[in-house]
Parts: C-alpha cells; structure tokens; sequence
C-alpha cells in the first residue's frame, strides 16, 4: 500500500520486453534506501517487486496484464518516473490509499496557469468516470491529487509548483498517458450496493451508520 506522496522522480534505464512481459531498470536514490530484494516500489503508481538491487539502481519484471492496463507499453529509455516506497505502520499517510493497482489509463489534455499554480486536464476511459467525484481523491502516474472539476469523462486537478515540478507532472506533453487509479472506497461502495440489488439487508442506511456514506 502507498500515499501518493512522490518520493523522487527515477530515470528508466532499460526497457526490455519479452514474450511473458516486460523487465524495468530504474536509476533511483531515496527509494534504494534501506530497500531489499522482495520488495515494493511504486513506478507511476505501478506497485512493482524488487528483483534485482544496486546502489543506484532497481529492476523488476512488469506482466502482460500490467502492459495492457497501464502506460508502461509506452515507456522507454530515458523517461522520468514517479517513484514510492511501500507504506510502514509507522510512515505518515499524508496523501490517501493507494494499492498501487492501476484501473485505466488517461489522456493529459494540457495545463492551464491561474496564478500560483496549475489546472491539469485529463480525459479517462470511457466507464471509469463514475468512480470520481468533486473533491474526492485520485491517484495520477501515483500522485495523490484532489478532483477540482469534473465533466463527463474529463476531470481537472489542482497543481501547486512544488508537486509539479518535483514529480513526472512538468514533463508531459498534451496526448500522454498516464496511470490511473480510483479511489478504492468507492468501489467498495459499489460492490455493497450491487449486493443490496441481490436483496441484501445491506441498504443506504446501513453504510451510512457504519461510515461508508
């Protein structure tokens, strides 16, 4: 599990895909400390295991679900990566849950510049967009950020320079993918609801008594 909160931006070293997937070489720091073989390691949000370690650098392997899911297909040498440890029981969670486990991928459509920061538009897959509301969380190439706006499938967040420039952010160019994932309580939201449509004792009633509404 991980916050959200950007560690430091990595360098892809190698990009190498076979026929069962794929193998990343990312150049990192801050993550290789105190990081083991077996490990977990968000790139762009991807929660990926440690399977080989330097002191400079890390690999994984990357599986063809992954490929097809996620915006690593598009990856290469030479592109800047998002990077997170796990989270401890100790670390602060300062952004919100985030598992790691994309649900589609999203189009940047561009930034706009309102003062001190930044609106950053993005176009989700179709059949994704009721998972995100106004003011709720979401997580961008592993960023958590806040749903300033939403209309239909598109959504706009609210960027302040350090989180632009300290992550991935700066470096997209209108029509790139990026990593998306929902947040997971509103799935879980659905899921009880699709059980109250089977006649569940499970109503509207319920979830708001035990703090799911």
């Amino acid at each position: 599990m991980f916050t959200g909160i950007i560690e430091e931006t990595g360098i892809v070293k190698s990009f190498v895909k076979d026929s069962s997937g794929a193998t990343i070489t990312v150049e990192g720091n801050v993550v290789l400390q105190d990081s083991k073989l077996g490990d977990s390691i968000a790139i762009n949000g991807v929660c990926q295991t440690v399977i080989n370690l330097s002191s400079h650098c890390f690999s994984a392997r990357v599986s063809e679900e992954t490929l097809g899911v996620t915006n690593f297909s598009k990856l290469k040498r030479g592109d800047v990566v998002n990077l997170e440890r796990a989270l401890t029981l100790n670390s602060r969670l300062g952004g919100h849950i985030v598992l790691g486990h994309v649900d589609c991928t999203a189009r940047y459509l561009g930034k706009e510049q309102l003062k001190d920061f930044y609106n950053l538009s993005f176009e989700l897959e179709d059949g994704h967009e009721k998972y995100v509301v106004h003011k709720g969380s979401i997580a961008v190439n592993g960023i958590s950020l806040t749903i300033a706006q939403i209309c239909g499938n598109v959504f706009k967040v609210a960027i302040i320079p350090h989180t632009y420039q300290s992550t991935s952010l700066c470096y997209l160019n209108p029509g790139d993918y990026v990593n998306i994932e929902t947040d997971i309580l509103g799935k879980y939201v659905e899921k009880f609801l699709s059980v109250q449509d089977n006649n569940s004792s499970i109503s509207m009633d319920f979830l708001k008594e035990n703090g799911f509404l």
